[in-house]
């Protein structure tokens, strides 16, 4: 088997708070994962930002910032999805780095994504689909 399920540890909070902590692992080619994500912007529904916080142990990228932000616009809203991550240490980044963008803007995609199809069925009171526009931003940090 090449990888087994995720694993998810919410404290208190579930990550609905500033400070609150999600804690992921698994393993991919017998590699153990995990990461600790610290939650540093909550303002519902309009923001959420968290980052990683050491020992990160993943195989594509490093330490990451994530978050979104919502906003009003003409027949919905704007939805704005980031990710700023930067590179494994040793070889691993090395290896990792021609994967790395490609898989940060597939988290983008994947959260923009999963936005519009949870939002999909609910209208705007103009009577438009709620979300008017999207758009993701990925970059490496050095």
């Amino acid at each position: 088997m090449a990888r087994s399920g995720p694993t998810f540890d919410f404290d208190e909070h579930r990550g609905q708070a500033v400070g609150s902590h999600i804690r992921m692992g698994g393993s991919a080619f017998g590699i153990g994962l995990a990461v600790d994500e610290v939650v540093t912007e909550h303002d519902p529904p309009r923001r959420k930002a968290w980052r990683t916080v050491a020992p990160v142990r993943l195989l594509i990228i490093g330490a990451y910032e994530m978050g979104f932000a919502i906003a009003a616009a003409e027949g919905g809203c704007d939805l704005k999805v980031r990710i700023d991550y930067s590179l494994p240490g040793g070889l691993i980044g090395w290896l990792a780095s021609p994967f790395a963008a490609l898989y940060a803007d597939w988290c983008v995609r994947r959260m923009t994504g999963d936005a519009r199809t949870f939002f999909a069925g609910v209208r705007s009171e103009a009577g438009s689909g709620i979300l008017a526009r999207q758009e993701g931003r990925s970059s490496r940090s050095a």
